[in-house]
């Protein structure tokens, strides 16, 4: 998958993974993509980051995937939403698993039509990626995915783009329909958090935007108005972690998915995590890794 930093990538970081048969994917154009159990637990064999929406829907079977250094539990029922840029990393698949995927690309997504607050959804999805679904939110998006498959596998449509495009504008106004209803409970849960656990959301989220760039326990400190003592405190008593080890985390997780799904260079991606140079860059990634970025790379 190529990553550069212009973000003008689609679906072809999807089907052009090295890790993927893309023979198992129905794709129109750059935009839109759908496929099945055996390409998305492919997909995920190992950190990966990728410049589209994606979402599925646990069928049978059970699974766990990092979204963002955090886990998330699949069972049947339970929904996924992934949002662009973020890093994905399988966790497991029981043998059984099975599920059906959607893939959008930012170009689609800024073509939809905005419903209410699009803002609150998309933080509201950074915080809750995974939730279930009711029986009937079930059929809702096995009935979209069923015919927008079938749309995309008629080759000779004359409007086989127009009819998919207006399937997914309906099927993101019904996705929207499942956050909105979901978002009462989750927004009930966000109001009994302590000031800690407050404390520990908002580094949480300023880690996830900065910490390409900035790796200092002070830096977030000062984001948060507190000093760096009284963070790391409430950091470590909250999650079991020290700021700096969840500042490492984030760095070795992007330099993985970096090695394990672009095209870019060990040299560009030292630069991208603001290393001063290729060398400094190799001895930290060895350090947690106990391989060197090349090693990683060719070990994938």
């Amino acid at each position: 998958m190529d990553i550069q930093s212009v973000p003008k990538i689609g679906i072809s970081s999807v089907v052009q993974s090295k890790h993927l048969d893309s023979n198992c994917i129905d794709v129109i154009d750059n935009d839109i993509a759908l496929f099945d159990t055996e390409s998305v637990v492919s997909l995920y064999d190992g950190p990966g980051k990728m410049e589209v929406l994606t979402v599925g829907l646990c069928l049978e079977g059970e699974g766990a995937l990092n979204i963002s250094l955090r886990e998330y539990q699949l069972s049947p029922g339970v929904m996924m939403v992934a949002l662009p840029n973020q890093i994905i990393e399988r966790r497991y698949f029981s043998s059984n698993y099975r599920g059906i995927f959607f893939a959008v690309s930012k170009n689609i997504l800024e073509t939809l039509p905005k419903a209410g607050n699009m803002l609150s959804l998309f933080f509201y999805l950074k915080d809750y990626p995974c939730f279930s679904l009711t029986p009937h939110e079930q059929e809702v998006v096995k009935e979209y995915h069923a015919f927008v498959r079938k749309r995309l596998r008629d080759k000779e449509g004359a409007y086989r783009k127009e009819a998919v495009m207006g399937l997914m504008q309906g099927f993101f106004f019904e996705l929207c329909n499942i956050f909105n209803s979901h978002a009462p409970a989750a927004a009930a849960a966000s109001k009994t958090k302590s000031r800690k656990e407050y404390i520990f959301e908002r580094f949480y989220e300023s880690l996830v935007e900065s910490y390409q760039s900035e790796r200092s326990v002070r830096f977030y400190a000062d984001q948060l108005c507190l000093t760096p003592k009284h963070l790391s405190g409430v950091v470590k008593e909250v999650s079991g972690k020290t700021v700096g080890e969840w500042i490492d985390e984030f760095v070795v997780l992007e330099a993985k998915a970096l090695l394990n799904s672009s095209s870019m260079n060990i040299q560009e991606i030292a630069d991208r995590l603001n290393f001063a140079n290729q060398s400094f860059f190799g001895k930290y990634f060895k350090h947690y890794t106990g391989m060197s970025p090349k090693e990683y790379r060719k070990s994938r």
